[in-house]
């Protein structure tokens, strides 16, 4: 049998997050038993159909360990993405850690744009009016949901 890696070598608090349309940011922390030398690397596909990309921009800790990464040109497909963190260690075998993650779920909303407010005094109404934000995936018309705080002065 292959020897799996040492228990509490795998990464910890996988996560990413998805911002500015079309920016990534994955962060991680090393396994509590990982040894000192681990180097972290991680891979992802965003479909089935596509290859799987090694991380290009990773982010560093004190120890020039990988701690994280910044995708680029990110846009969200219909099917889940597959992310997998593997490392390697002088000492030891460590362990890899995977997930399956619909990337809808972890885009951050920009703001909407373009907000204008026409009041007629005379009639003692408002007008609200803005532009739907940018998002990264398909589905651009569907879900959105306004809330608006009104303060008078």
């Amino acid at each position: 049998p292959v020897f799996a890696g040492m228990n509490g070598s795998a990464i910890e608090n996988f996560s990413c997050v998805i911002y500015n349309i079309f920016l990534m940011n994955c962060t991680w922390q090393a396994g509590r038993h990982a040894p000192a030398d681990t180097q972290y690397f991680l891979y992802w596909q965003k479909s089935r159909d596509e290859e799987e990309m090694e991380c290009e921009h990773y982010i560093k800790d004190e120890n020039c360990r990988n701690m994280g990464c910044i995708f680029q040109n990110v846009s969200i497909g219909t099917e889940k993405a597959y992310f997998l963190v593997n490392g390697s260690s002088k000492d030891s075998p460590i362990q890899f850690y995977d997930e399956y993650t619909d990337l809808y779920k972890i885009e951050k909303l920009m703001p909407p744009s373009n907000i204008t407010v026409n009041c007629d005094e005379i009639k003692n109404d408002c007008i609200i009016q803005w532009q739907r934000p940018q998002i990264s995936h398909s589905n651009k018309d569907m879900c959105f949901k306004y809330e608006i705080n009104i303060k008078y002065k």
